[in-house]
């Protein structure tokens, strides 16, 4: 159903350093609050130091903008697209006081993470009653877009995006990896009310991950796990990506086509998690090795965006894959059901590029 048309939209997602001063900072930002020893960012500080300093994630934030502005153009919607993070800046706050002070009243809010799950979803709604606190009674109406994990726009980009890589290969025998942001055990399973298991990140995962492999025409494939950064007595989500390459390896696999499925953009635990641990392990083990691109750059990815926007100005029927339900859209920060995506009960460290799953 249609609703009042919304004067704006709001691009809100991790924020990432731009230059090394501002690395340790954002560290800090990411995991205030969590009890992380101060040994654990200086790991990751090194990580984001080998690539000067500087996280890819809010460049690739703004070319998504300007493409989803010129398909918003393309479109006929007429919405401005404004930019907010949760741990950089642009700061959402700052990006809500600028919404009240150009006079918007109502606005769309795009959170850059297509699952469930407290980090992926819930977290974000958290974001924005927070920017709405900060600026108080001025502040706009703000509404959440929903979860898009099995859009099929979503689901097509990446296909193709795996028939690219598959295609860098030698040779025709491969085997098919998705991977994700692994998050506690205890996380995944609060991610949803009891009885409704498709809220859960685990299993959107593994859907949008069959949902791929279906359109690619692959029938047996794996869903593996990256960027793990808990104590080692917590359980988190297994297999890690090198620990199964190994596994391949020794199965006799020669190849891997590798599907960061649970990512819309390559930042930094893109990069580093799969471009350089990754990549280096099956070039130890001698196999080949080929990552499809996230869809974050494809054309779709804002027909995607600006078909999410229309569900609500125009009242367009949501299109999606599976059955599962769709989650995620809330109003001024309220989540779509107090048990859904519930905070997890322990701190959360920081991974190699923030908290899981950053987007």
């Amino acid at each position: 159903m249609a609703v009042d048309k919304p004067d704006a939209l709001v691009w809100l997602s991790f924020g990432g350093p731009e230059k090394p001063e501002d690395v340790r900072p954002f560290l800090e930002n990411v995991t205030r609050g969590r009890g992380v020893p101060p040994e654990r960012l200086d790991e990751v500080e090194r990580h984001y130091q080998s690539f000067g300093g500087l996280s890819p994630i809010n460049r690739l934030n703004r070319e998504a903008i300007d493409a989803t502005r010129a398909e918003l153009r393309r479109q006929g919607v007429d919405l401005p697209v404004y930019f907010g993070n949760r741990n950089w800046h642009p700061m959402i706050e700052d990006t809500v006081a600028e919404l009240a002070a150009d006079g918007v009243r109502r606005a769309l809010v795009f959170a850059t993470s297509a699952y469930g799950g407290y980090s992926a979803c819930r977290q974000y709604d958290e974001d924005i009653a927070r920017a709405r606190a900060a600026v108080g009674e001025r502040a706009p109406e703000l509404t959440k877009l929903r979860q898009f994990f099995d859009h099929p726009l979503f689901v097509s980009a990446f296909a193709d995006a795996v028939r690219a890589a598959a295609a860098r290969l030698p040779g025709p025998e491969h085997r098919l990896v998705f991977t994700a942001h692994s998050v506690p055990v205890s996380a995944d399973r609060a991610a949803g009310p009891p009885g409704e298991g498709g809220h859960r990140y685990s299993r959107q995962v593994t859907e949008a991950a069959r949902l791929v492999a279906a359109d690619v025409g692959v029938a047996d494939f794996d869903v593996v796990w990256q960027s793990r950064s808990g104590p080692p007595h917590i359980p988190w989500l297994e297999p890690d990506i090198v620990d199964h390459l190994d596994s391949l390896h020794e199965s006799g696999v020669p190849a891997v086509v590798v599907c960061p499925v649970g990512f819309v953009s390559d930042h930094l635990e893109v990069v580093w998690d799969l471009d350089t641990e990754a990549a280096h392990r099956a070039e130890e083990l001698g196999m080949g090795f080929a990552r499809a691109a996230t869809p974050g750059s494809d054309p779709r990815f804002a027909e995607l965006v600006v078909e999410l926007v229309r569900e609500h100005v125009d009242g367009t029927p949501p299109r999606k894959l599976s059955a599962f339900p769709a989650a995620g859209c809330t109003v001024n920060g309220a989540p779509c059901s107090p048990d859904c995506c519930a905070p997890p009960s322990r701190p959360r460290p920081a991974g190699t590029g923030g908290t899981p799953p950053a987007g």
